[in-house]
């Protein structure tokens, strides 16, 4: 009685998962945008992660559920994700399925463009190891979401490359088995979840279910998954049909998700709203990303990032510690963009979406070169410059007033500022390109976070001397020649400084702050938005592989703990970090410490 008890719980406990079916209404409105597949049970996976906050924003888990993997939430997540699809390999080669292992209905692998597939039109292209489980809707709110490393598609590289279809795991062609690890699943949560919660917009993990020989899925959500990629197949293909269904459609996801400004706009007028909307949203990415030091491979085919500018596929995804605008990825047949770079190809996404916006307005497609003067353009170059300017000032730790003050009222001021902070932080080692372990650098030299930081507390004591500031600035990678005190450095040093001052007396005189006080209020918030421990890609891939060697050894909600307890540390207060980890039991906390010192080590790296 007892057995069937928990049979009736496990069933009914979480009946929201059950909603992640295959159906989705994408299918209906873009027939020609997706490949479908049966999918079957996939026996042996364990829940290595589960994002709970994520879980109740959505409502697939009550408000108020104790952060515990319970036996029922387990079979939930285990009964929706552990899944594989049954590809054309299979099918070919007569695979057997046991019946009820077939879930009963179709899920969907989306095709977009990727301009790294031969056929450089989208007809080949698209999800090529993930599948989309469905949607959920919770108060008014849409959020889709997939699943990563489910099975090798038919869209997947490997495929176009070789005219051929491959089973699911082969190893012969690495991403094209359509398999991903767990290693880069627990990476992608931590660093997405940070990202998130620093206010970047991102993909979000909900799920890795991990199987043996280091194998994951992993299921991330967003309140829209749909790329520019996904509009800009249909306009290669001159496909008006399918481009007018799909902006119809994301249009319609963004009115029901409270685009207030999209859901004012006549039919027509939608189609300028949202490719002005598209204009100020990559702006603003593209600022953020170049002004946080994230680098996130953009590209003008707009794979990489999903339309709301949020970041996918965590991959080739870095946040460095420093402006390292030399690093470049290796993607074997290709070098990636840089740091610098990605506001034009930002800006290519947007000149995309005004040929988007024309074609759909008149049915005929004009070519690419006819917009490089569009107005889009220059909406665009202003939002970024405005983004720019503001992230700074966020940084020098000025309020919100205080940076709409400043950018009113001062704006010559602050760009003269913002050249200075750029020329130190711009510059490179002597030492010239080197190789990293996924690519190429040339490493920057001088931290203007820890300046920010730091520049407060010695203004307290009166102007920092140029050996101060020196020795704030340069990083681990400055050798004694880049730390020398030479004529030019320290009239940059001098005139940074004039700037800086400069700013600050004009808030002190405006919002009535002495001097004492202002930069009491501006350290609290410089310290805060440039904390010393800031996460790294390469602090967050080492925490990665560290953690799931350790999750042999610990339970569930250990290793659950552990990963919570380190996104904690980076979202709250530099002093209060250490609590993050302090609650943790015996097993977890000395690995945690072990994280702790990682981020340390790492902290000017890529």
């Amino acid at each position: 009685m007892s057995a069937a008890r928990d049979i009736l719980q496990d069933q009914e406990a979480y009946p929201a998962f059950r909603e992640l079916d295959g159906r989705h209404p994408y299918k209906d409105a873009v027939p020609s945008g997706f490949v479908d597949y049966q999918v079957r049970v996939k026996r042996g996976g364990k829940v290595a992660y589960f994002n709970f906050d994520l879980a109740v924003e959505m409502g697939l888990i009550p408000k108020g559920h104790p952060k515990k993997l319970t036996k029922g939430l387990k079979k939930a997540l285990l009964d929706t994700f552990a899944i594989q699809i049954i590809n054309e390999y299979d099918l070919i080669h007569g695979l057997k399925v046991p019946r009820q292992d077939v879930k009963p209905h179709r899920y969907m692998a989306t095709r977009y463009l990727q301009i790294q597939h031969p056929d450089k039109r989208g007809l080949t292209s698209g999800d090529g190891r993930s599948i989309w489980n469905g949607c959920v809707t919770r108060k008014g709110v849409t959020w889709d979401v997939s699943s990563c490393g489910t099975g090798a598609t038919a869209l997947s590289p490997a495929t176009a490359n070789e005219k051929k279809f491959f089973q699911t795991g082969d190893p012969a062609v690495s991403y094209g088995c359509g398999s991903a690890d767990m290693q880069a699943g627990i990476s992608a949560a931590m660093f997405s979840e940070i990202l998130h919660r620093s206010g970047v917009p991102t993909e979000r993990t909900l799920v890795v279910v991990g199987f043996e020989g280091g194998f994951a899925i992993n299921v991330r959500a967003a309140k829209n998954l749909l790329r520019p990629s996904h509009f800009f197949l249909h306009l290669r293909q001159n496909n008006y049909v399918a481009l007018r269904a799909t902006t119809d459609f994301f249009i319609e996801r963004q009115i029901q998700n409270g685009d207030r400004e999209l859901a004012a706009a006549s039919t027509r007028q939608r189609y300028h709203v949202f490719a002005e909307t598209m204009a100020k949203t990559f702006a603003r990415s593209a600022a953020l990303f170049e002004s946080h030091y994230i680098f996130v491979w953009m590209e003008w085919d707009g794979d990489n990032i999903l339309c709301d500018g949020g970041i996918i596929d965590y991959g080739s995804v870095r946040q460095f510690g420093l402006f390292h605008h030399e690093y470049r990825y290796d993607d074997v047949d290709r070098w990636s963009t840089s740091l610098v770079e990605q506001r034009a190809k930002a800006r290519e996404i947007v000149l995309t979406f005004a040929q988007t916006r024309d074609y759909l307005l008149t049915g005929e497609q004009r070519p690419r070169q006819a917009f490089v003067d569009d107005p889009l353009l220059a909406v665009f170059d202003k939002t970024f410059a405005d983004t720019k300017v503001a992230l700074l000032l966020d940084k020098v730790g000025f309020t919100g007033e205080q940076r709409e003050f400043l950018m009113r009222y001062h704006r010559p001021l602050v760009e003269r500022f913002m050249g200075e902070y750029g020329r130190f932080e711009r510059a490179k080692s002597p030492r010239g390109i080197r190789k990293v372990v996924d690519g190429i650098t040339w490493d920057a030299i001088y931290s203007l976070r820890d300046v920010l930081r730091e520049l407060p507390e010695l203004y307290a004591q009166g102007r920092p001397a140029p050996r101060d500031f020196m020795e704030v600035m340069a990083s681990s990678y400055a050798c004694r020649a880049d730390k020398k005190l030479t004529p030019g450095r320290l009239k940059r040093i001098a005139t940074f400084c004039a700037h800086y001052e400069g700013m600050m007396r004009a808030v002190q005189a405006r919002f009535r702050k002495t001097p004492a006080r202002l930069f009491l209020e501006v350290a609290t918030r410089a310290g805060v938005r440039n904390r010393e421990d800031r996460a790294t890609g390469n602090a967050i891939i080492l925490m990665a592989e560290r953690l799931v060697k350790a999750s042999q050894k610990l339970s569930g909600d250990e290793l659950q703990e552990l990963i919570d307890a380190v996104i904690r540390q980076q979202i709250t207060s530099p002093e209060s970090a250490s609590a993050a980890v302090a609650s943790l039991g015996a097993k977890a906390k000395p690995l945690a410490k072990h994280c702790l010192r990682l981020l340390k080590d790492y902290k000017d790296g890529i």
